[in-house]
């Protein structure tokens, strides 16, 4: 028998898989929660084998968060994450946090359960155009900025310009032109709000 916990915040969504696996008799739904915070707690404290799991939970932790905080548990369930978003930061950043597999929602129904039960079997879920974008991502080196690159980059989304940057960390402008030549270089920026964005992307602030 795989023991599964629904995690999505549309009540609409959990109905709808629960009638799905009720069809199924090696599936039961152990329980259904809202948020990552519920998820990682009823984990605590129920013998779960797969935690099926959106990517969007609300105001609280999204499915990458509650991934890692499900994975660090004793005896974790696997995790596989169903949602209707497919941006490839978000499916690696869930993969790097220990999820087995990303499904889109619009998959089939039998595609839904076939993964569920490869998850609890402790394989990888993914259908092959994801599995070549999460190993080109993988591949990418991931921008490391320096010290000093990183405090401009943050002043930088503050708004503030290349004057004010320099006054505040005491530095020339020209050195504050220089690092920003470098941070666009690293991130792939073409304008300041580019930059700013690709680095929240990559967790850079």
């Amino acid at each position: 028998m795989i023991r599964i916990l629904l995690a999505d915040d549309h009540p609409i969504v959990r109905t709808g898989l629960r009638a799905l696996f009720e069809n199924y008799g090696d599936i039961q739904v152990v329980g259904e929660v809202s948020t990552g915070e519920e998820a990682v707690e009823f984990a605590k404290d129920q013998q779960i084998d797969v935690v099926l799991c959106d990517l969007r939970l609300g105001s609280g932790m999204n499915g990458a968060q509650t991934t890692a905080s499900i994975r660090r548990l004793p005896r974790a369930p696997q995790v596989l994450i169903l949602t209707t978003f497919d941006k490839d930061v978000e499916i690696l950043a869930c993969i790097e946090a220990g999820a087995c597999g990303y499904l889109l929602k619009d998959v089939s129904a039998q595609t839904i359960v076939e993964s569920l039960r490869q998850a609890a079997a402790g394989l990888m879920v993914l259908a092959p155009e994801m599995t070549r974008r999460v190993v080109e991502g993988m591949r990418r080196t991931k921008a490391e900025l320096t010290a000093r690159e990183r405090d401009v980059l943050v002043q930088l989304a503050t708004g503030a310009g290349n004057k004010q940057i320099a006054k505040s960390l005491f530095v020339s402008e020209a050195t504050v032109k220089t690092h920003l030549v470098h941070i666009f270089d690293k991130l792939q920026a073409r304008t300041r709000t580019d930059a700013i964005n690709k680095a929240r992307e990559a967790g850079l602030l």
